[in-house]
């Protein structure tokens, strides 16, 4: 019987599955690029739990052709169950509840996993992936904190408490998470990613900058969602100070072009572009080469989240399958699975008509539909910050149709909790000019 880097005993036909099973599972928990190695590994050991590894790794395309790249892989992995260990066949089931698109099925094994096998981190971080895209920020709490005693060794883990913690608006708890995982090993991307929402959250602007200039020498070898991300983040906070040399620089070098045809890469350059323009910047041809990669995305539907995007960026690139694509999503909320059917009909529906409205200037449209959309946007899974693009459209979509008042009540809560912020101070000044206010541009210092 082998074990896992983790200590967990596993069932392969070969000896020589062991380090690309190894480097699924590590290489997850720590973001790597590694993980992908699983898949040569199940081209010649039929091991179950090797298929149900390279299984996941193509449904981490979030693609329409995701589960039909992946169901070979795990149709061996299904033949082959009876022969692995019980943490192993639970594994496995998690991966098949998730091809055959029953989300909360995965989750509920994933959560009895962690009770029952709590270091096999790959399943928790795997919960905490569905979790997130659920909006369920207290159950990737919860998930973590299962493993916690008997995976507190493990600074990965600690990592995924950090965001955890930081996503149920615990920030202090969360920087302490991030700031242990980092102690134990400061090429943890995914506790910087974690302390860089909490400086974000906390209007720690400048401090946040710079500590991520500082990690950033140890984001190497990860997968290109984790480096472009961490480098979005960074780029966020340039863009709050208004350095927008800067936020277009990282925008071509280190956010979009490392993978143009992965999912998560191009929501990152979708939603920069986009909060470039809201901040007045030209962004030139950007949105063109983007769109390109963004028409193969119509039929899609994998989260709302990600369609909302697609539709935004399409949009603004001015490309005709933007109303292609609300229509297809529109067409899917109406048959969509009974776990995913408010996010889509309540929230994704009306909300893509209102970024779509904006995109195309039509100002009154956009407050009204993203305002009906607005209250339940947790719903649509994604973080508070990647979330936050659509109440930025919303409050352009406010000024630009004149409801200035509305306006400054969001915006002047924003600075509030933000006082760094050159950007927020620089939309705050218009606002309060086109309110007769000027004087009161005097304390947005």
């Amino acid at each position: 019987m082998w074990t896992d880097s983790l200590g967990n005993p596993v069932t392969i036909d070969s000896p020589a599955s062991l380090a690309p099973l190894n480097d699924f599972a590590e290489g997850f928990i720590a973001c790597q690029a590694r993980a992908v190695n699983v898949i040569v590994a199940a081209e010649s050991d039929p091991s179950a739990m090797v298929q149900a590894c390279a299984a996941a790794v193509h449904m981490f395309a979030e693609s329409r052709d995701a589960s039909a790249n992946a169901r070979p892989y795990l149709q061996r992995a299904l033949a082959a169950r009876s022969l692995s260990s019980a943490r192993e066949q639970r594994f496995i089931d998690a991966v098949a509840a998730w091809v055959a698109g029953d989300i909360p099925l995965a989750i509920a094994l994933h959560e009895a996993q962690a009770r029952a096998y709590p270091r096999d981190l790959a399943s928790v971080k795997l919960g905490q992936y569905h979790l997130f895209n659920q909006g369920d920020a207290p159950g990737m709490l919860r998930l973590a904190l299962a493993a916690l005693p008997a995976a507190a060794d493990v600074p990965y883990l600690h990592g995924m408490l950090a965001f955890g913690w930081e996503q149920c608006h615990l920030l202090e708890q969360a920087e302490a998470a991030a700031r242990k995982a980092i102690a134990s090993c400061r090429a943890e991307p995914w506790a910087h990613h974690a302390l860089a929402h909490v400086m974000l959250t906390q209007g720690r602007i400048h401090e946040g900058h710079e500590f991520m200039a500082q990690v950033s020498d140890t984001w190497v070898g990860l997968n290109s969602f984790m480096v472009t991300h961490n480098w979005w983040h960074q780029a966020l906070f340039a863009l709050e100070l208004n350095r927008h040399d800067v936020v277009l620089a990282l925008y071509d070098r280190k956010v979009w072009g490392v993978a143009k045809d992965y999912s998560q890469d191009q929501i990152n350059a979708v939603s920069l572009l986009a909060r470039l323009e809201l901040a007045g910047v030209n962004v030139g041809d950007r949105w063109q080469d983007l769109g390109e990669y963004l028409s193969k995305r119509l039929q899609d539907h994998v989260q709302p989240f990600l369609d909302m995007h697609y539709l935004y960026g399409l949009a603004r690139a001015g490309r005709s399958e933007a109303d292609t694509l609300l229509r297809n999503i529109q067409a899917h909320a109406a048959v969509a699975a009974p776990h995913a059917a408010a996010a889509w009909q309540r929230v994704c529906v009306p909300a893509s008509r209102g970024l779509l409205a904006h995109a195309r200037g039509q100002w009154e449209s956009a407050v009204e539909a993203l305002g009906t959309a607005l209250p339940g946007l947790v719903e649509i899974g994604g973080s508070h910050a990647q979330r936050d693009l659509f109440a930025q459209i919303h409050l352009d979509a406010l000024i630009r149709s004149g409801r200035v008042n509305a306006a400054q009540h969001l915006l002047q809560q924003q600075l509030n909790t933000q006082p760094e912020s050159a950007r927020l101070k620089h939309q705050a000044r218009g606002v309060y000019a086109s309110l007769g206010l000027e004087s009161v541009a005097t304390y947005l210092r």
